[in-house]
């Protein structure tokens, strides 16, 4: 090190040392307030050293550290956010994002609009439930995580073999007559029905609860103790689950419609039958994939619901207006705008009826504390704003946000 450098350091040490003394002297020994960051350190080290550096002029350091000091004032009084908002938001959002998925592509290849998808998401989840209940009673689990996540891969075999035997009962007759998509339509109504009865037959009205395993990743209580903050945060297991497996779906399934032979072959369908069956194209297995992707997805779907609130058939009904709703607001027949339909969908339902009190108490001062729970609506009507937004995107937007089209 020359003389010129150690001159610089040793000034840099010096005045750092007196700096930072002084501000953590106000800091824990006066009522003045919180003047010392962890940044300070390195800031003082460049001012003092270092003046003529771009990140020691002024404004580099003044709003510097104006911007993380804010960051991190907001992070602390916004942890509710993630924990009633952004978290639970994103899973329920995967979750209609690929129940409105199986949706779109029965109504751009298959050409009709499926209402009993709720209730086939229903038994895929029926069948994953007894499957993981025979397992554990085998002794057969998966650790931390859940039983049903063994389940899974043979309740998307059955139900997707469930699904080639219903479309070949009753589909493909009303296929083979040429019949109009509303004739579709009213039939998927009847299997709707049909589909219903058999899961509640099988497993019962009740409530059921399957999940074992670890049921927190982060828990509150342990988040307040290393923070040190006075909010916890935590975050569910089924949450990480939900949001890493609809993530790893979602892609496949762009890379199969996008890459593969097979999904290629769908997309020229869903454009125009004519030319892809004067193509050389095969109707009867394009049709067979589609039901196999469809009963997959369903199940998909419907166990990580499951999984993350509980199982119980009616519910699985009433989710058909909210994923319906997600595949029209994203655009009816692009599976791009049904995930982003299933996102918004799900954010608008969980933003309007979450209680905002808590998040208020921290920003208000305790005079203007609000005495209500601040909440726009009740969760009573949680599904009536999937209405509202299916109704208002139909008047301005008829097409959705990305414009309906082919796969």
């Amino acid at each position: 090190m020359n003389k010129e450098n150690f001159k610089k350091s040793s000034i840099a040490a010096l005045f750092s040392f007196i700096t930072i003394g002084a501000l953590t002297f106000l800091t824990y020994k006066t009522e003045f307030g919180i003047f010392l960051i962890a940044s300070f350190g390195s800031t003082m080290v460049l001012l003092y050293g270092y003046p003529d550096s771009p990140f020691a002029q002024p404004k580099n350091v003044f709003f510097g550290h104006l911007l993380t000091a804010s960051v991190g004032v907001i992070c602390l009084h916004l942890i509710p956010l993630p924990n009633y908002i952004l978290i639970p938001g994103l899973t329920y959002g995967s979750q209609l994002a690929l129940g409105a998925l199986g949706i779109t592509i029965i109504y751009t290849v298959l050409r009709f609009s499926n209402f009993a998808h709720g209730d086939l998401m229903a038994f895929g989840t029926m069948i994953a439930i007894l499957i993981t209940w025979l397992f554990q009673s085998w002794g057969l689990t998966a650790g931390v995580l859940p039983t049903a996540l063994i389940a899974l891969p043979f309740a998307m075999a059955l139900t997707a073999a469930f699904c080639l035997i219903t479309d070949k009962i009753v589909y493909k007759f009303y296929r083979e007559q040429k019949s109009q998509p509303v004739v579709f339509m009213i039939v998927s109504v009847g299997v709707m029905f049909i589909m219903n009865a058999i899961v509640r037959f099988i497993i019962g009205p009740k409530d059921r609860t399957f999940f074992d395993g670890e049921k927190f990743i982060i828990k509150a209580v342990e988040f307040k103790s290393y923070t040190g903050l006075p909010e916890g945060l935590s975050i569910k297991s089924t949450q990480v689950l939900t949001i890493v497996i609809a993530l790893i779906t979602m892609v496949a399934l762009f890379y199969f419609l996008q890459k593969t032979k097979m999904g290629k072959s769908m997309r020229a369908y869903s454009n125009n039958e004519d030319l892809a069956l004067l193509s050389g194209i095969n109707p009867d297995r394009v049709v067979m994939i589609t039901w196999i992707i469809v009963g997959m997805l369903a199940t998909i779907a419907g166990v990580l619901y499951g999984l993350d609130k509980s199982f119980k058939p009616f519910t699985y009904f009433q989710l058909l207006l909210p994923m319906f709703a997600a595949a029209i607001v994203g655009g009816i027949g692009n599976p791009l705008g049904a995930v982003a339909g299933g996102y918004i969908i799900a954010f608008s339902e969980v933003m309007l009826t979450y209680a905002y009190k808590k998040f208020f108490m921290y920003l208000l001062p305790t005079n203007l504390e609000p005495s209500g729970l601040m909440q726009f609506l009740s969760t009573d009507y949680k599904f009536a704003i999937s209405f509202i937004i299916l109704v208002i995107v139909l008047v301005i937007r008829p097409t959705g946000i990305f414009r309906g089209k082919t796969l």
